[in-house]
């Protein structure tokens, strides 16, 4: 992962020019600028966790709005790091997005007009929640920035939870960011902004809604109650692939455009943001950038979750342990690419419905020509982090359904199974595990033998993974089991074969 450091030293080199307001018009023509003078801009949005996908996504679309309201410029708030901060401060908030295809696109991106580190400067980053100018709240904080418990309630017992009860002045999670604003605007009479979930949390907007109640109802139950009554939390479905920025990137970027950028992103070029319609009258004219409005979001996550998402995670287990670093090189492999279609077609599109006909296959097939995209790095091993916190939302939920409707669950079983030894092949090399649970995993990963009568009860200990109903029935732990154990007698594409699992994917 990059810190200001090298982000900063790599866009400072000998003679180089400095991407920023003063030296934008030094790049070269390749670049696509604001459409708009940012100097007659207002913030009228924070957005919580400004990583790559949120500067290559919602700011894209903000950016993209302030063409038509000049009110939707970004204060970004990094809730501890202040890499993001250090890198982009000396650029006016000014960065590179490059859209990935056969001929790519350098564009400016220039929504965001302010940059806060929350543990530096709480008291800025609560003047600025409580700005009458401030109606939209966004957060792309992956799940585990809502200190959520297994059964996707607020955890009290979360140690940032049990600080920010006591610290309400100064929180440390997003929950009591969020909450601190709403009690802000409500003690100055203000209406409270409309709070978005980018992340792919299953129904994420009543999920924070009941994370925020929750919280709180702990602080003040008048202010739940004014919350409970007036605040929005649509349901939103968010969907772009996005590889992390490397040097590489950065070097591409310097040579096309003419300018050093110290954090430029990447994307491929197909983007889509679903946002629910709500009542709220100061949100903004969403589907004027093409941001989709629906009332029921719910068929469009879901799908995203489990055809994307799912097949995301399958992809990048599977070809981590056939020694493989990127989607494209994996779905070039016969044997993966043909287990992820079959593991598509029979066994996630059967719990998915959608209104128009034949919608899942054709969003199927999008999805593995975005997989397949030449132009596209997307490295396994990013897709790999947080496997505790996306597996139980992208592919258990799925062997859920599966088992309610008697199908089996051979294919399903198998990115599960792929995890497990992942995790065992990172203890084994000592790599630590990017995950909430690097720490119990990585301890647990040395104590594996490979034999599945022996490892899987350490993995279904693990708090907050793996449903008590589903370690408790035979026809998944016997799935799971004979997934695991073939993997680890066959290895990965030999297992895959010899099962059958790839064997004859259909074309549809």
């Amino acid at each position: 992962m990059t810190d200001a450091r090298t982000a900063t030293s790599a866009a400072a080199g000998p003679g180089s020019v400095r991407l920023s307001e003063r030296t934008l018009e030094r790049g070269s023509q390749q670049l696509v600028r604001p459409g708009y003078r940012r100097s007659r801009t207002r913030i009228g949005t924070v957005h919580f966790g400004p990583g790559a996908f949120h500067r290559a996504h919602q700011a894209f679309y903000f950016d993209r709005l302030l063409e038509k309201d000049a009110a939707r410029a970004i204060c970004a708030v990094s809730l501890r790091t202040a890499s993001l901060r250090d890198a982009l401060a000396p650029q006016d908030g000014l960065y590179t997005l490059v859209e990935l295809d056969e001929a790519p696109t350098l564009r400016v991106i220039g929504s965001i007009r302010e940059l806060l580190v929350a543990a530096e400067s709480p008291a800025a980053v609560s003047r600025r929640l409580c700005d009458p100018e401030i109606s939209v709240v966004t957060m792309t904080v992956t799940e585990k920035g809502y200190c959520l418990d297994g059964g996707g309630r607020l955890d009290l017992a979360h140690p940032d939870i049990v600080h920010d009860l006591s610290h309400p002045d100064a929180p440390n999670s997003l929950i009591g960011w969020l909450v601190r604003g709403l009690e802000l605007r409500r003690e100055r009479g203000l209406e409270p902004y409309l709070t978005v979930s980018c992340d792919n949390l299953s129904e994420n907007g009543p999920t924070l809604r009941r994370a925020v109640l929750a919280f709180a109802a702990r602080r003040d139950p008048g202010l739940a109650a004014w919350i409970e009554a007036a605040a929005r939390f649509p349901r939103t479905m968010v969907d772009s692939i996005t590889p992390a920025t490397d040097p590489a990137l950065r070097a591409r970027v310097a040579q096309a455009a003419g300018l050093d950028d110290a954090w430029p992103v990447q994307r491929e070029r197909f983007i889509q943001w679903v946002v629910e319609e709500v009542d709220f009258a100061s949100q903004p004219d969403w589907a004027s950038v093409g941001i989709t409005v629906s009332r029921d979001v719910t068929a469009y996550e879901r799908a995203k979750l489990r055809l994307l998402n799912g097949a995301h995670s399958t992809l990048a287990y599977l070809g981590l342990l056939a020694g493989l670093e990127t989607v494209a090189r994996a779905m070039a492999e016969p044997t993966l690419r043909a287990f992820v279609e079959r593991l598509m077609i029979e066994d996630i599109e059967p719990t998915l419905t959608v209104p128009q006909p034949g919608a899942l296959a054709a969003y199927r097939q999008s999805i593995l020509r975005r997989f397949e995209n030449p132009a596209m790095r997307h490295q396994l091993a990013q897709i790999a982090w947080d496997g505790s916190q996306k597996l139980p939302i992208r592919i258990l939920g799925t062997i859920e359904d599966a088992l309610r409707a008697g199908r089996p669950l051979t294919r399903l079983a198998v990115p599960i199974a792929a995890w497990m030894h992942f995790v065992r092949l990172r203890a084994r090399q000592d790599v630590a595990i990017v995950d909430p649970l690097g720490a119990p995993l990585g301890a647990l990963g040395r104590e594996l033998t490979g034999d599945a009568g022996r490892d899987l009860s350490r993995f279904f200990d693990l708090p907050g993974v793996f449903p008590s109903a589903l370690t408790q029935e035979p026809r998944f732990t016997h799935a799971l089991r004979e997934a695991y154990d073939n993997i680890a007698a066959r290895g990965v594409l030999a297992a895959l074969t010899a099962a059958g699992c790839a064997a004859g994917a259909q074309r549809r």
